[in-house]
Order: structure tokens, then sequence, then C-alpha cells
């Protein structure tokens, strides 16, 4: 068993009968009284972000987890489909599970964290950034630059972002999956 000490970013725990991922957790030693431990724990079956103190030194249940490379093939009205990447297997992925599935497309590798004990998949994480190519927008406006405007230009996976005005039907893009930001324009 481990302790509040073992705490990171990214590791899996079991609480309250559920598992959590930390998302961000801070030691604090105050002037006066035990330390603790200060989380952000994000729920993997819903979602939520909740706050939680630990006491320092307190006992811990951390979650057998694998991150496993699998390759994104097609959509269709259930969910999403992917193949691992080693064994050739196929598995099933429901939409709520993909961290930004509006930027997939086919061919396109992904990390799916599993319950070890379970075989069950927890989240679908797609890369920070993705490169996408723009399908349609607006052409831009000449000396409309005196400010940082955007508009909208839709990717081909079918995704709007939001972009510069310089950017044109056709360019080549690097998309933020966290944030499902504009990042930069890429020369292909």
């Amino acid at each position: 068993m481990a302790t509040t000490a073992d705490i990171r970013n990214g590791l899996v725990i079991e609480f309250n009968n559920d598992l959590y991922s930390v998302v961000e957790f801070q030691h604090v030693k105050p002037g006066k009284g035990p330390a603790f431990i200060r989380t952000k724990l994000k729920n993997l079956k819903h979602g939520r972000v909740i706050a939680n103190t630990f006491d320092s030194g307190a006992k811990i249940d951390i979650a057998r987890v694998e991150r496993r490379k699998y390759q994104y093939l097609y959509k269709d009205d259930s969910g999403y489909y992917f193949m691992n990447i080693e064994n050739f297997e196929q598995i099933y992925i429901a939409p709520d599970l993909i961290n930004a599935p509006q930027f997939l497309k086919e061919g396109q590798e992904v990390e799916i964290l599993f319950h070890a004990d379970t075989e069950t998949p927890l989240t679908c994480e797609l890369p920070p950034f993705v490169i996408l190519k723009i399908i349609y927008s607006e052409p831009g406006v000449r000396g409309n630059t005196a400010t940082n405007t955007l508009k909208d230009s839709t990717v081909e996976t079918g995704a709007i972002v939001k972009v510069p005005l310089f950017i044109e039907t056709g360019e080549t893009i690097k998309v933020d999956t966290r944030t499902g930001n504009y990042s930069e324009r890429v020369k292909v």
C-alpha cells in the first residue's frame, strides 16, 4: 500500500470506490499543525474534477493501469473503433471516454488507458497537438489586422477551429487538442 508521499501528476488512485487521476497536487506545511497534501482529482468515469486534502503520510490505493498505443480506424453510430498497434486487436470506445473526439482522423495514433485488473478502457488521449488541413475558411480582409482577430475555419475532421485572418483554405495547421485552439501554421 502506498502513502501520500507517492502522489504525482497522472497517478491513478482508488478513492471513494472510484478511479481518480491526480491532476494537480501540492504539499503544504503550515507553520502550525501537521503537513498535508492538497490535490485535484479527476474522476475517470464522469470527468468531474474534485478537490481533496490528504493528511501527510496517509495510505492511498494506487490502481494498476496500463497505457497502450492504438490507431484510430473509423466511427459509426455507436462510437469509435481503434486497433492495437502490436496485436491488431480491435476495440470500441464510447465518445465520452475520448478527450477530443472532434480532432480524430483515420490512421492517427492515440493512447488508451486501461484498468489492468478488469481490462476495461478508462480514457482515450490524443497527442497534445495534431496536424490538420483546413477544408473551408472565410477569406481574410486586408488591412483588418489591427488586433489579433480570429475567424472560424473547418478542418478535415469537421471540427471548427478559430484561426488568424491570414490562414487560407488548403493550408495545414497545428491544433492543441487539450484546448481546441490554433497553435501554428505547418509547412508540408
